[in-house]
């Protein structure tokens, strides 16, 4: 499962740096378990904890519903596209 840890940081209006101080580790050691994909739950639980979300809206959904979402690249939001 893919994770996306860095667009729910920012949906919910953190910065990294927010975060890291938070959880007791530097913004770069949280960039890079970020960027590395590969936190220990210990780590997701105490990121999900921080940011006030279940550990479960730190992974991409693997559904087809991926595929009418549209994320904004400044801010990290979430569109779904619909027919009309």
């Amino acid at each position: 499962m893919k994770l996306r840890i860095k667009e729910v940081i920012k949906e919910r209006g953190f910065t990294v740096q927010s975060v890291a101080d938070k959880i007791g580790k530097s913004k770069q050691s949280l960039h890079g378990i970020i960027e590395k994909g590969n936190p220990t739950i210990n780590t997701l639980s105490d990121i999900a904890n921080a940011i006030n979300v279940p550990i479960s809206k730190l992974y991409e959904n693997s559904e087809d519903e991926d595929k009418a979402t549209i994320i904004c690249p400044s801010c990290g939001k979430r569109f779904k596209m619909e027919e009309s």
